[in-house]
């Protein structure tokens, strides 16, 4: 008899298969059995003969209708979309109206997220040598404040602008480290706080921030300070007034503070050391060499900013994606040349395509990830994408001197 073993048909002789040729009387009932059978383990495989979804759609709600979403490509060079992983109208699919991408999962959860594997090896060039400012209006002044034999990359599912902890908007991204991994500064500048109270700038234990350190930097931005802060950590290891240099030890990652989990809690603060003066970390430390930062800005087709919308990045080199999402309503500042509200850093350089979902249909565009550089592009709701940097500076940049450390 023949089963199906989900690859395709195999031939299998059971042990009272009759020899060819002579009349097997008992067939009705094997061939009866085996039918039974087909249809047993077809109902435990319900998806068994549809191609699989990508990784990041796995966790997506069960779909309920058999409309697909529309797939508009504003862009004819593109090759790939979406449509490749909507079931076909045969099976189950999501709401009319919904796009595939559009149900996410629900960020609103007061919990960690569980560090996930990399989409990428998790190994990473040495950065661009600091202050690396490849053009007037980037600003990567900082390396990373955790070595890189460790892991040194922001938690992809807790980047800035993130909406979290009952409503809160993330002022930073976090770095999953091991408990007792050195914190180290991200640049030269003298401590200004050490303990804790960081967030009202007086002595709390119950602080949100934990044990946490800020640096006053010695070198700045567009006439404004710059700071630097260091949260939830295990130990620290310097004093208020004390100067250093990047690269000195400040303390231990640990899990002090409001967090569910063990990692480093980093900032970047502008003009102000305190909740409001944040600016997305992604635009400030330098990327591994031969690597990019993607910057986006989401608007609906009125163009109004659009909030915590998820969308995907699809590596053309490989089957890499990432899921990121756009900036909460709340406590986020944009960098004023980029106007950005949707970063993702550490992409290898290379060609990439953009999934948006937005109105019932998922829009998709082909951009270069430039080598050290900010990736720039704006999405306008149904009039699409536009790639490119902005046309008008939003600021004068002063970056610090190419001999500060």
């Amino acid at each position: 008899m023949k089963l199906h073993s989900g690859d395709g048909w195999t031939e299998t002789n059971a042990p009272n298969q009759r020899p060819r040729g002579k009349r097997n009387k008992s067939a009705p009932r094997h061939l009866a059995g085996v039918l039974l059978l087909a249809l047993i383990l077809f109902a435990c495989s319900p998806e068994a003969t549809l191609e699989s979804t990508p990784a990041l759609l796995e966790t997506l709600p069960t779909p309920t209708q058999t409309t697909p979403p529309t797939v508009v490509k504003t862009d004819p060079t593109a090759t790939a979309v979406l449509a490749a992983v909507v079931k076909p109208a045969s099976a189950t699919t999501r709401n009319s109206g919904q796009s595939a991408l559009g149900e996410m999962r629900n960020p609103l959860q007061f919990v960690f997220p569980t560090p996930m594997p990399a989409p990428v090896s998790a190994w990473r060039p040495p950065l661009y040598p600091i202050p690396w400012a490849p053009t007037p209006y980037d600003h990567f002044y900082f390396s990373r404040p955790i070595a890189a034999d460790e892991v040194n990359w922001p938690l992809a599912d807790y980047r800035y602008g993130g909406v979290f902890f009952q409503d809160v908007v993330h002022t930073g991204v976090d770095i999953p480290a091991a408990r007792g991994t050195q914190v180290l500064a991200a640049g030269s500048g003298k401590v200004t706080w050490a303990g804790y109270g960081l967030y009202a700038l007086t002595p709390d234990d119950d602080d949100p921030y934990g044990l946490a350190v800020a640096i006053r930097h010695d070198f700045g931005y567009d006439g404004g300070t710059l700071y630097s802060v260091y949260g939830h950590m295990d130990d620290i290891f310097v004093t208020k007034g004390q100067h250093l240099e990047r690269g000195d030890l400040i303390g231990l990652v640990g899990d002090t503070g409001k967090v569910t989990g063990v990692h480093l809690h980093f900032e970047v603060r502008l003009g102000k050391n305190n909740f409001f003066g944040s600016r997305n970390p992604e635009l400030w430390m330098s990327p591994p060499q031969g690597w990019g930062v993607l910057a986006g800005r989401l608007m609906s087709t009125s163009g109004a900013l659009l909030e915590s919308h998820a969308i995907q990045v699809r590596s053309y080199a490989g089957e890499q994606r990432w899921e990121v999402k756009s900036y909460g309503k709340g406590s986020t500042n944009s960098d004023p040349y980029y106007n950005e509200n949707l970063v993702l850093g550490d992409l290898p350089a290379g060609d990439y395509e953009i999934w948006i979902p937005y109105a019932g249909s998922i829009y998709n565009q082909d951009i270069h990830i430039q080598p050290g550089m900010v990736s720039y592009f704006t999405f306008k709701g149904r009039n699409g994408f536009k790639v490119g940097l902005p046309q008008v500076p939003g600021t004068a940049i002063s970056p610090p001197a190419a001999n500060s450390p």
